[in-house]
């Protein structure tokens, strides 16, 4: 089946992996935390992938901009939550490092879509 619309888009696969990867970290916390940490960081993964789909949808540019800038919020709430993992122990320094590298890889290409929105 041939890939159309935001699926064809490298940033969009990237926020799939990235997506993955935030559940497959928090998969092993403990379970006081599954209201907690875990479920906010899984919520705001999903939520990049949402409002990027939102965004692309939209036909007039601001409101394109608008969401995708949600969607750059809610990766940006990630940093946040990753340094608290890897304090508490959550994450090793390995996963943290993976994270911030698919985190960082997601943003540049979401900001490289934003501009090209913008030309």
């Amino acid at each position: 089946m041939e890939e159309r619309g935001f699926k064809k888009l490298i940033v969009w696969k990237r926020m799939q992996e990235f997506v993955l990867l935030v559940y497959q970290l928090t998969e092993g916390f403990p379970k006081s935390e599954v209201f907690g940490l875990q479920g906010q960081m899984r919520r705001a993964a999903v939520s990049i992938l949402s409002n990027f789909v939102e965004g692309y949808l939209k036909r007039s540019i601001k409101e394109k901009l608008q969401f995708l800038e949600r969607s750059q919020t809610s990766l940006q709430e990630l940093i946040g939550q990753a340094e608290v993992c890897l304090t508490l122990g959550y994450f090793t320094k390995e996963q943290y490092e993976a994270f911030e590298k698919k985190r960082g890889e997601v943003g540049y290409l979401l900001f490289r879509y934003m501009i090209s929105i913008h030309s």
